[in-house]
């Protein structure tokens, strides 16, 4: 069977959406499957030890058909650029597919967000009779209109009506968890026969049998501080100035680090603030590589997972699992819709707060700093969930279940 996977990020781009997907591809390439991606080529800022310059429209890689598409990048510049972007995103892709496409997809399947990649899916089915199925991750446009992101009454219908599309046209979607599925269902009107939850997946493999070695907080001197680790995209939806308030009000605990391991278009931002205010507890370092990430989470020792109180979607951050899988307690400043909470509550791994309490948000971090004889049980439960409900290979199971319902239900 001939697998199209359409995603705006690919490695060696440093996001969990491009690992997510390259897991997801050598994952049924591992089953049997003959497997192409349709991906964007990487932003330059969000590569680690790899130039722009090696890569090629088409290539094989671990028996994975690559292609990459040099587009307007639909994640940095101006809000109004990035929506340009998308906007011609789907377009160019389509041309790239039809110029490199080896063989006839009996599926695809689209990762959003961007939105716009659906037009892409839906090309795909109406040309090649394959079944769409859409992996829905933030719910667009929603989500940038509750950021304050997206007001225009014509771009918001406009965006609105290729969503409506999307899970029109599309043969099946997939939720990242159980809130999420029930928010299409009674907020977009998706029959609810269409979804299935399909959780986030991570290869534990890289996790198991990693110790703390020192070796980042050598490399960063925090060789005796006690760090809070953020990794990830610094951008709006992030609310990153959570952290350094809070910061700000404990400075006074000398061996407390802030650690910001990433990039985005927060990030230069946040840089400023965290000079002007004279923070000297919060340290800012680029991206890691897939690699090395699991050795960064280990020599921390607490993950933090942050999302802002605007959001009004039950989206779940995809480091919380990266955290888990490396054995560290969870400390979460997240909107009051996301199902985080949930994880972070029935896995018994940490602590979370409603971002808009700050109060709250203070307390647990000041908690898991207080608890630490009970961080490496947090940690062994976070692993163990992970372990029982997010396995890569789990998941995968259950997308070959809706592979099948796809292909019998015509």
């Amino acid at each position: 069977m001939n697998i199209l996977i359409v995603t705006s990020t690919y490695p060696p781009e440093i996001r969990s959406s491009s690992h997510l997907m390259e897991e997801l591809a050598a994952g049924l390439v591992k089953r049997g499957y003959s497997v192409t991606v349709l991906t964007t080529y990487p932003d330059n800022e969000l590569i680690k030890d790899r130039k722009q310059g090696t890569l090629n429209e088409f290539s094989t890689e671990e028996q994975i058909q690559v292609i990459r598409v040099k587009t307007p990048s639909p994640h940095r510049g101006s809000f109004f650029i990035r929506g340009l972007s998308q906007i011609l995103l789907p377009i160019i892709l389509i041309k790239y597919l039809q110029k490199y496409l080896q063989a006839k997809p009996d599926i695809v399947i689209v990762y959003s967000p961007p939105l716009t990649l659906a037009i892409v899916g839906q090309a795909v089915k109406k040309k090649y009779k394959a079944k769409f199925i859409l992996n829905v991750q933030d719910i667009f446009p929603q989500n940038g209109i509750d950021l304050g992101i997206i007001n225009n009454p014509v771009v918001i219908k406009f965006f609105e009506f290729i969503e409506k599309r999307a899970y029109l046209q599309s043969d099946n979607i997939t939720a990242h968890s159980q809130s999420n599925a029930e928010f299409l269902i009674k907020y977009k009107k998706v029959p609810i026969n269409k979804i299935h939850i399909l959780y986030n997946w991570i290869d534990i493999a890289p996790y198991i049998g990693i110790k703390r070695s020192g070796i980042f907080r050598e490399r960063y001197a925090l060789k005796e501080r006690f760090i809070f680790l953020f990794a990830g995209i610094m951008g709006v939806s992030q609310s990153l100035d959570l952290i350094l308030d809070i910061a700000a009000d404990l400075q006074s605990f000398e061996d407390i680090c802030f650690l910001l391991v990433g990039d985005g278009s927060e990030r230069k931002r946040l840089e400023k603030k965290t000079k002007d205010k004279g923070l000297t507890n919060v340290i800012f370092k680029p991206f890691v590589s897939k690699d090395e990430y699991p050795i960064l989470v280990k020599d921390s020792d607490v993950g933090i997972i942050c999302l802002s109180p605007k959001n009004k979607t039950p989206v779940v951050p995809g480091k919380l699992l990266g955290y888990m899988a490396a054995g560290i307690p969870v400390c979460g400043f997240l909107n009051e819709n996301s199902d985080a909470h949930n994880i972070v509550v029935d896995a018994r791994c940490g602590y979370t707060a409603v971002s808009d309490n700050y109060a709250s948000m203070l307390h647990i971090v000041r908690k898991l700093y207080e608890e630490k004889d009970k961080l490496h049980d947090y940690g062994k439960r976070g692993f163990l969930y992970v372990k029982e409900h997010f396995d890569k290979e789990m998941c995968i199971d259950k997308l070959e279940k809706i592979f099948n319902y796809s292909l019998e239900n015509g």
